[in-house]
């Protein structure tokens, strides 16, 4: 990949953030305000993050987010903490996410990305699924296995955000807030070894050059084997990050994301007849000699935040990023017609794929915040736009034995695999290239109604291109579409403790490709209502939150009735639920936390599948969502011997879901897992810890896409970390 177009494209945009930022400071000499800047404790302090109101201190004036606490928000929010990931001994950004019963995992792609659906919807599920981070949308391109080391807070932010992200799905929108550098030198190095040959290093630095300027640089390094056999993983992740605090109400902040993963791409297993105990956990059914696949990234991140006055911000900035994806693969061949292990369970027969997907995206924003008082009533507003640009090159090659003919080729023994076998020549199957720009603009306000009531009003605009050329049949093809998104929420306090809300939104995604007239499909359309109660008591002891979800998803692309070899926006799907949350300080030093899900997404009207050709009745389940999800953790700190301590529990469980679209028999079975935690901090600088990871040994399915392509989950295991920090 050619990255003299990634360096021109960031000194640009660095050049124009900080003569914009010189400019506003000088524009703003004569303006009086006491706003901290970045290095006042409002955002370095080190702060407990367990409830909402220590999060709001530490996320002041994110990304759409504007100057409304998030208790405020008309909207139901889970949070999970750096603190909380590193008591639970997670380090992958995937695993963090089970911590939220409103998130279950999806088709991974053999492991090579993060995926996963909220409250129901998924999105497409041969892509990667889409988050934020730092306000900008990294779901376009390629992740890999994100690490957790420079995540400082997730949040989960239910129900649709289209009408302020813009593109997505109405279940709701993760966010990550990576860590900030500070002014006063502190860092660490951990090491972590554990079972299957793991080896993981992470380390933290930051450090202030000057009065004005600080770094920071994190990141981490893992080479380990997995539970599953010929499977390994390799990856560097890096983060520098630059902050420039040019005056006492302008700053500048940059971030760097480097990343280079390796992993063979891991299909799973199979499962006939549903006889899951049959099932060989650790049994590879590729082909070794394919090696790893690559999944590269070089990205760039710069803000720019400036305090207007006592009640107004900017905020601005851009985000550039590279990645790639490149590797092949011998997978189970899923084509009836082609697969041999329904009659011989001798041969399994497999399929060739050869991937070199190269991606940039780039990203601008700009949104100015703050508060006005109008006819006597305080409003909130937060009013900015973006746009992006983002283009992809996808080819693949790819090789299967002829449709009902029988042949063994490269089929497999599953009970004694032979990794030996020449591998078939592959054929161009996908060249093309893809170019999509967006820009949409967003407006929101919420009006303080008294003391108690609060009305939310928001909308965005949004306008979408897209431009395919198939070199492969030497074609052209392109859409425009454009989608306004309102959004309306309203807030009561019922007392000092108790917050009512409900919030009605819309959102949309667009729909790729062309329909059987030669015109551009009608992007996916969300709408989504939801009741809810937020609760915390004066001592801060006991906090809770209860929701009633429902949602609507149309516009789904399936086969058009009239000419199968063409696709049509005739699908629907709804789902809706009940969400609860209790977190409770037992004593002083102990506290548990209880979430539950329930989630019914389901089809709303008979469909048929495009890649198959399958009837989908209406009602039939969404592959991979679970009815009943539930998380239980209970943590006590203590002191040994004046040496502080701590031990921990978590408890998930997760309920049986639809493992393959088109077989409404094929269900993956429900699990629970109980994972033990346990950390000392021998003395000030170095600390000690130890986890048990599926404490009885329970064999398990975490998600599938075919009952030939079904993934299974991690056996007991164990892992010691040390930590040194200064």
């Amino acid at each position: 990949m050619q990255n003299h177009g990634l360096f021109q494209k960031s000194a640009i945009a660095i050049a124009v953030s900080l003569a914009s930022s010189v400019a506003i400071a000088q524009s703003a000499d004569e303006a009086t305000t006491t706003e901290p800047t970045l290095d006042t404790p409002t955002v370095e302090q080190s702060i407990n993050l367990d409830t909402i109101e220590r999060i709001e201190i530490h996320h002041k004036w994110q990304p759409y987010r504007g100057n409304v606490p998030l208790s405020k928000t008309p909207q139901a929010i889970d949070t999970i903490s750096s603190e909380t990931l590193e008591n639970a001994g997670i380090t992958r950004f995937q695993e963090a996410l089970d911590m939220s019963s409103s998130v279950v995992r999806q088709n991974s792609s053999g492991g090579l990305w993060d995926s996963f659906a909220v409250r129901g919807f998924a999105g497409d599920e041969n892509n990667a699924a889409g988050y934020l981070v730092n306000g900008y949308n990294v779901g376009r391109g390629y992740n890999g296995r994100r690490s957790t080391s420079n995540i400082e807070v997730i949040e989960v932010m239910k129900g649709p955000g289209s009408a302020l992200y813009g593109q997505g799905e109405p279940g709701g929108t993760i966010s990550i807030i990576t860590k900030k550098p500070k002014f006063e030198e502190q860092g660490y190095v951990q090491l972590t070894l554990g079972d299957y040959d793991k080896k993981y290093t992470e380390f933290d630095y930051t450090n202030g050059i000057s009065e004005d300027v600080a770094f920071r640089i994190n990141g981490s390094y893992e080479d380990s084997d997995t539970y599953r056999d010929h499977v390994y993983f390799k990856s560097l992740n890096l983060h520098p990050s630059l902050l420039w605090n040019i005056s006492d109400r302008t700053s500048v902040n940059y971030e760097m994301e480097i990343l280079d993963q390796e992993k063979p791409l891991d299909r799973g297993v199979f499962v006939l007849d549903n006889d899951f105990d049959a099932a060989s956990t650790n049994a590879f059914y590729g082909d070794i000699k394919d090696g790893a696949h690559n999944v590269k990234a070089l990205g760039h991140q710069a803000s720019l935040r400036h305090t207007l006055s006592d009640t107004w911000h900017l905020l601005t900035g851009f985000s550039y990023r590279e990645s790639s994806f490149k590797g092949q693969s011998s997978d189970a061949e899923l084509s009836a017609g082609r697969q041999l292990i329904y009659d011989d369970p001798t041969k399994l027969s497999r399929q060739r794929r050869e991937r070199d997907y190269q991606a940039r995206d780039f990203t601008t924003r700009l949104e100015v915040s703050g508060t006005s008082t109008l006819f006597g009533l305080e409003n909130n507003f937060l009013i900015g736009g973006d746009y992006y640009d983002y283009h992809v090159d996808t080819k693949l090659n790819r090789w299967r034995t002829a449709y009902g003919s029988g042949d063994p080729t490269y089929a497999i023994d599953p009970n004694n695999p032979n990794y030996d076998q020449v591998q078939p020549e592959t054929s161009v199957q996908t060249d093309q290239t893809e170019d999509q720009q967006a820009g949409g603009v967003y407006v929101q306000d919420q009006i303080m109604l008294g003391d108690r009531a609060s009305i939310l009003i928001g909308a965005r605009y949004d306008k979408f291109k897209q431009e395919i050329y198939d070199f492969t049949r030497d074609r052209a093809q392109s859409q425009s579409k454009s989608a306004l998104n309102p959004r309306l929420g309203i807030t009561y306090e019922i007392t000092d403790a108790v917050n009512l809300y409900t919030n009605y939104a819309e959102g949309f995604r667009p729909n790729p490709g062309l329909d059987s007239n030669g015109d551009a499909f009608d992007p996916e359309k969300s709408k989504s209502f939801e009741v809810g109660a937020k609760w915390q008591n004066a001592s801060d002891t006991f906090s809770g939150n209860i929701a009633w979800f429902n949602s609507t998803k149309s516009n789904i692309l399936t086969a058009d009735p009239s000419n199968p070899d063409f696709s049509a926006t005739l699908g629907e799907a709804t789902s809706q639920g009940i969400e609860l949350e209790l977190t409770s300080y037992i004593t002083d030093n102990t506290n548990v936390k209880l979430a539950y899900s329930y989630t019914d997404a389901k089809t709303a009207n008979e469909t048929t599948n495009p890649d198959w050709g399958v009837t989908i009745p209406k009602g039939s389940r969404l592959i991979n969502i679970a009815e009943h999800v539930g998380n239980f953790s209970l943590n006590h700190y203590a002191n040994i011997k004046s040496m502080e301590a701590y031990f921990g529990t978590t408890v998930n469980y997760v309920g049986d879901r639809l493992g393959e679209t088109t077989d409404p028999d094929y269900i993956l079975p429900a699990y629970t897992l109980v994972n033990l935690h346990a950390s000392l901090q021998v003395n000030n600088d170095l600390s000690l810890k130890f986890d048990i990871n599926n404490l009885f040994n329970t064999k398990y399915f975490e998600s599938s896409y075919h009952k030939l392509w079904t993934m299974p989950g991690e056996p007991l295991n164990f892992q010691v970390s040390v930590k040194y920090q200064f």
